[in-house]
């Protein structure tokens, strides 16, 4: 890995911190060099994102194409909170690959990512070693609101995005219960992650080799009954659904989008998500800044 530790020694990532002439007349970034920090304009200040070298402590396939990662950074892992995500810079690639945060170890000053393999930047994400460091933009985004975790909180998943929701359960503990779906029993993952954190699992496969077969959003209806709150974060349509299956029962539903990002941090449009505002009015929000997370009725499907 000498080649890739060569690549990302003194880079600064500077293509992504252009001024967008599109949204605002004025310089949208700049880089701090002396402190390390990015400097994005958020329409009237400069806000501060912190760009580190992260060793890789532990590193683990969980399924066929789906890898674990342990990033040890103190100061990210004492801000990280559940629902945000990283920004990875990959040798060889103009754009940082957006990963979400899956849990955090305050003790071992770690965060965990789990990605799964979809091009050629992920592909060279995976082929990292323990020891290796990688250079990170973190924490970055909006995440989701735990509030009063005595409630009764659901938590829905579905495949890659099921990782994000981990953190946020663990608050909850056994006042969580967690319904998950995967293609096959071979996709599966973080089960019994969740389970050791006192949550009640539901397991979903397509095809029925694990768990219950179908669709996540058929045990979600049920389990609507007895909740308070519902977190979800998954495909688009199983995120319809689900906020669809929430307001019906007017149950409060905060979802957690997946999107395309360029910058990370609100200065390009990659992300734009249309969103309905308090007055009825449309418009857009990025998904990377002002998200990923969102009020479930906030968002036009």
């Amino acid at each position: 890995m000498a080649g890739i530790k060569n690549v990302l020694k003194g880079s600064h990532d500077y293509t992504l911190y252009k001024k967008r002439k599109s949204l605002v007349n004025r310089p949208q970034n700049m880089y701090n060099k002396k402190q390390n920090q990015r400097l994005a304009f958020d329409g009237g200040s400069y806000m501060k994102y912190d760009t580190q070298q992260c060793r890789l402590t532990y590193k683990e396939e969980l399924a066929p194409g789906v890898f674990d990662f342990r990033l040890q950074n103190q100061a990210f892992a004492a801000s990280a909170q559940p629902g945000q995500f990283a920004h990875l810079l990959v040798p060889g690639k103009p754009l940082r690959r957006p990963i979400s945060i899956c849990d955090v170890d305050q003790k071992a000053d770690t965060l965990r990512l789990v990605f799964e393999v979809r091009g050629e930047g992920t592909q060279i994400l995976a082929q990292y070693q323990v020891g290796d460091c990688l250079d990170v933009l973190a924490p970055l985004g909006r995440g989701f609101t735990i509030g009063d975790t005595s409630r009764r909180a659901l938590f829905v998943g579905g495949g890659i995005g099921v990782p994000p929701l981990l953190y946020a359960a663990k608050q909850f503990g056994v006042n969580a219960t967690v319904i998950i779906g995967f293609r096959n029993r071979d996709a599966v993952i973080l089960k019994k992650d969740f389970e050791q954190a006192g949550c009640r699992v539901i397991l979903h496969t397509d095809d029925g080799s694990a768990g219950r077969g179908g669709f996540v959003t058929e045990s979600c209806r049920e389990e609507l009954e007895n909740c308070e709150q519902v977190f979800a974060c998954g495909p688009a349509p199983m995120l319809k659904a689900v906020a669809g299956q929430a307001q019906e029962r007017c149950v409060p539903c905060q979802i957690s989008l997946e999107e395309r990002m360029g910058c990370g941090v609100g200065a390009c449009l990659v992300c734009a998500c249309k969103i309905r505002k308090a007055d009825g009015s449309e418009g857009y929000l990025h998904v990377c800044k002002d998200g990923p997370v969102f009020d479930a009725k906030e968002v036009v499907w």
